[in-house]
């Protein structure tokens, strides 16, 4: 299906939407592309990003099928792959850093079984914006305070006290986006998995390797550290939790709690720790997924994580941003009526989402078990399961399934240069 809405989409760029002028909220991920591709179809894009520049914190992201088709599109493709991972592979740890599963970059075969790019998410996102920097208007720095649809038109009230009028506001600022808060009211359409995380980077040691090292300590706790440079190492801190709000916090309260709640655990934390103050790069924040009836109101409409974010758990957040990005921009191109170009949107996106919203049940806590006991227990089953025969065995079954996806095509519009 998603196929043949690319398709479509292209055909009719020869019958485009009218000229609107769009403000777009969010510079992340799914903003610059709907603003790259909202340029492409002659209309106006403004992207207001509230941070003062390119956010330089997040963690890494994976392109796979259509996100890596949409990245081609764009022409970004080889820059992406100019960034992508390189390590080794993961050990799964113990509390004295010694291996107790471990599987290499190769253990389900000799290419990745789902063709995956790997890149961290500011590297992806400060590829985009110099991609379309010099095309779209962006401002940093601030964002909505108030918007106002007027039925003709959407009155913007922005924190700078700045007053514009847009003929449509789309809302891609993330998973506690403040244009849905505007427009649709509270977040009860967060579904919350109980889980926080947390993303920084450290000076890298010589025993940092070009491993990834996950440990897993009692209480629903883990340390992960991923190479990143000759200089520095990736750090994921991730905790279960039922507790709301700790994401609301400000960022050295939140320091200050990941500092109290990893002060007893083993393996490489008090290092981290000893070197979390000076980070600045920190991102800390809940994980869950946004589940809307509808991402449109009005003139106004949701996209990526804003409207239907399919959590980190799930590695599909970058695709659905993109292909999000893709096709509200596509629609709008060959609709006279954003209604109808809104309305198409929504009924080709959600199959796709339906997809990529999909949680494998129970894998919060397969990853985070709160006893020493489960984890021993899990340890040993990884450890059977990446054994190299059963590894490649697994690694056939998920190659045949990938195999029956369907492959999108190419079509008369080539990528920009």
């Amino acid at each position: 299906m998603l196929s043949t809405l690319l398709r479509r989409s292209l055909s009719n760029l020869k019958r485009p939407g009218k000229n609107y002028n769009i403000l777009v909220v969010g510079g992340g991920i799914a903003g610059p592309a709907l603003a790259f591709f909202l340029h492409r179809y002659g209309m106006k894009p403004v992207v207001v990003e509230r941070a003062s520049e390119i956010r330089l914190s997040g963690q890494w992201v994976d392109l796979e099928n259509e996100g890596k088709e949409v990245a081609w599109r764009m022409g970004i493709e080889s820059k992406v792959r100019q960034k992508i991972a390189e390590e080794q592979g993961i050990h799964i740890v113990d509390s004295t850093g010694r291996p107790q599963a471990s599987f290499d970059a190769h253990s389900f075969g000799e290419k990745d079984f789902v063709e995956q790019i790997e890149i961290r998410r500011p590297e992806l996102a400060n590829i985009l914006y110099e991609h379309i920097r010099n095309d779209v208007e962006y401002v940093f720095g601030d964002s909505p305070q108030s918007i106002d649809d007027r039925g003709d038109i959407v009155q913007v009230k922005f924190a700078s006290g700045n007053v514009r009028e847009f003929d449509l506001v789309v809302g891609a600022d993330g998973i506690h986006s403040k244009t849905r808060r505007l427009v649709f009211g509270d977040e009860s359409s967060i579904a919350y998995a109980d889980l926080y995380t947390a993303y920084f980077s450290i000076p890298r040691s010589d025993s940092d390797g070009n491993w990834v090292r996950f440990y897993a300590a009692p209480g629903g706790r883990s340390v992960a550290l991923r190479p990143d440079s000759q200089v520095r190492t990736q750090i994921y801190l991730c905790f279960r939790s039922k507790e709301r709000g700790y994401e609301y916090l400000g960022v050295d309260m939140q320091k200050h709690l990941l500092q109290k709640l990893f002060a007893d655990v083993d393996f490489e934390a008090p290092r981290i720790l000893r070197e979390l103050p000076n980070s600045d790069d920190f991102y800390f924040n809940t994980v869950g997924q946004v589940r809307m009836d509808r991402w449109s109101r009005g003139r106004v409409t949701l996209v990526g994580d804003a409207g239907y974010c399919p959590s980190p758990l799930t590695g599909m957040g970058a695709n659905v941003a993109l292909v999000g990005a893709y096709i509200l921009a596509g629609e709008l191109s060959r609709h006279q009526d954003y209604n109808e170009a809104f309305k198409q949107y929504e009924t080709w996106m959600r199959p796709y989402l339906a997809e990529a919203q999909k949680i494998i049940p129970g894998s919060v806590r397969l990853a985070l078990p709160k006893t020493r006991t489960a984890i021993a227990l899990r340890n040993a089953v990884l450890g059977f399961v990446f054994r190299p025969h059963i590894a490649r065995f697994i690694g056939k079954l998920v190659t045949s399934k990938a195999s029956r996806k369907s492959v999108l095509p190419n079509y008369e519009i080539v990528p920009t240069s």
